[in-house]
């Protein structure tokens, strides 16, 4: 029987086969097990249901504080109503977010995590191509609204603060007042932050 040997290129002769690994054949297998299962990390807390419960629950809390614990009833209905409210605008927006990008709907919240962790882009060019129309169209959206929905929850949140101070609750619009201060102010420097994020996905798909 031959003896097999080894080249300096690394191939086998002989009756061996050739064991040199292709470059080719690594980099589609990459691509193929980045269009799997697991793609993208779902998390438990994307689910709409999580989503409606948490929303439910900080409403009923943010009521029976402004409002005090023997208005439990319409605490809780007004904080259902609000909770499905927006569970019905998330599922909207990431609907529409699936359908500008041919993304799958429950793939958008991971997406949208890896453009906020900075995170570098997919491998696999059908997956690229998603994540840039979703950079595009979740910039120009986030663009074109802030200028109005900013200034928008500034007047509800603080308005709210001032009638209730009118109306001789001084608790109340104190919490109220605090609690416009944080929301108003993360919720801008989130959307800036978002923005910038946005950015700097757009240039890594193109470099």
């Amino acid at each position: 029987m031959a003896a097999e040997v080894f080249t300096r290129e690394g191939r086998v002769s002989g009756r061996s086969r050739d064991v040199t690994p292709d470059p080719t054949d690594r980099e589609a297998t990459m691509n193929r097990s980045e269009r799997g299962e697991g793609a993208y990390e779902r998390r438990w807390w994307d689910k709409l249901s999580v989503i409606g419960v948490l929303a439910l629950a900080a409403g009923v809390v943010v009521r029976l504080i402004t409002r005090g614990l023997n208005s439990w009833p319409s605490a809780v209905i007004g904080a259902a109503l609000m909770s499905v409210w927006i569970v019905f605008l998330v599922r909207r927006r990431r609907r529409n977010d699936a359908r500008d990008t041919g993304a799958d709907a429950e793939d958008v919240p991971a997406m949208e995590r890896r453009i906020l962790k900075g995170g570098q882009p997919p491998r696999d060019p059908e997956r690229r191509r998603e994540m840039e129309a979703l950079v595009d169209s979740r910039q120009h959206r986030l663009r074109r609204n802030r200028w109005w929905a900013l200034p928008l929850l500034a007047v509800i949140f603080f308005g709210t603060s001032v009638l209730a101070f009118v109306s001789g609750s001084v608790t109340a619009g104190s919490l109220t007042l605090a609690l416009a201060v944080a929301f108003v102010g993360w919720l801008t420097w989130y959307n800036f932050r978002f923005d910038r994020r946005l950015t700097q996905m757009r240039h890594r798909l193109r470099t």
